[in-house]
């Protein structure tokens, strides 16, 4: 893409998100050590895969084809799960099986985008079909899938896909204009959250922005459980847009890492489950030892959005992929 169509605006928002995407993983054995790491993962937690989620969808706009779906999801997918495989496997020695419909680690954002993909073109014509989706969202609360296909995730996250599918980009100027106005609704909502937790005595852990887990697995009735998701999506929303104002809008040194989220996303896991196998994270306590950690992640960030590993993605994802024509006919089953 040239300097002059790219907006440095979304690719600085992807930047900033994908390294928050490393922190949250690695700062997962020990955030329960410190007080700053705990509200760090809070916070991470809150807004980052919803963000990350409505850039997607707002890229998403232009209709792709089945065959370049499964080329650039599907294919990516099947080698980083066997990538995961051999790792758990041959190097770290975790029990595990070559389950293609259970996502290993962050491969679930591949799975679930490729539904989304395939889905929104139809959805779309639906009346009402953002209600819907938030709905859905809460409703898989109630549900023990797991992390059978990613479902619960898929529809947990759907919301702001769609939202990121119907955002137009002079929206961003107005969203900017009025980001007091956000801030304040996404204090007011944390507040909220914050006053019912000392009120009930009820014990709360990010798990309830995860998407994966059901109301009971987070020790919740489902009555309790619709109420705070839907608490969860006002914040994560209003996170999204209050955060416009502080993006920057011209080209930096750290612009490229939004360019090249996919490697980024794709390797750290294979880092971090090695480095979680050793126990080396969890004893992550003294503020140097937190800053070490946290510098970690910057560079190892910034080493993953290098030439090696975007190639080795651009690669496995540019494989030619030729469906019989009952599968792929024409533009009227092109999605």
């Amino acid at each position: 893409m040239s300097t002059k169509s790219r907006n440095y605006f979304l690719d600085n928002y992807k930047a900033f998100l994908i390294l928050l995407v490393v922190i949250g993983h690695f700062i997962e054995p020990c955030y329960t050590n410190t007080l700053f790491l705990t509200v760090l993962k809070w916070i991470i937690f809150s807004f980052h895969m919803p963000a990350f989620i409505f850039i997607s969808g707002y890229f998403s706009k232009k209709d792709m084809g089945l065959e370049k779906l499964i080329q650039k999801l599907v294919i990516p997918y099947f080698v980083f799960e066997l990538l995961y495989y051999f790792l758990y496997v041959f190097v770290i020695h975790k029990e595990t099986g070559l389950y293609f419909n259970r996502p290993k680690f962050s491969l679930w954002y591949l799975m679930a985008l490729f539904f989304w993909r395939i889905a929104t073109p139809y959805v779309k014509k639906i009346p009402g079909n953002l209600f819907i989706a938030i709905t859905g969202g809460l409703l898989i609360g109630f549900t023990q899938l797991g992390n059978f296909f990613s479902i619960p995730r898929t529809l947990f996250f759907y919301p702001f896909f769609l939202a990121g599918y119907y955002f137009q980009e002079s929206w961003f100027e107005s969203i900017r204009r009025h980001w007091k106005a956000f801030t304040v609704g996404l204090a007011s909502l944390a507040g909220l959250l914050g006053g019912w937790v000392l009120i009930t005595g009820q014990e709360l852990t990010p798990f309830i922005f995860y998407g994966r887990y059901s109301y009971e697995d987070m020790g919740l009735t489902n009555g309790w459980g619709l109420l705070i998701r839907l608490v969860c999506y006002g914040i994560s929303f209003l996170a999204i847009f209050a955060l416009c104002a502080f993006i920057p809008r011209k080209q930096h040194f750290y612009s490229i890492l939004g360019v090249r989220t996919m490697p980024i996303y794709l390797f750290h896991g294979l880092v971090y489950s090695i480095l979680k196998d050793s126990r080396i994270l969890e004893k992550v306590d003294f503020p140097v030892e937190t800053g070490l950690l946290l510098g970690f992640c910057v560079l190892l960030t910034f080493a993953l959005a290098t030439e090696l590993p975007y190639k080795f993605t651009t690669w496995i994802s540019s494989f030619p992929v030729r469906l019989p024509k009952s599968f792929s006919r024409s533009k009227k089953t092109a999605v």
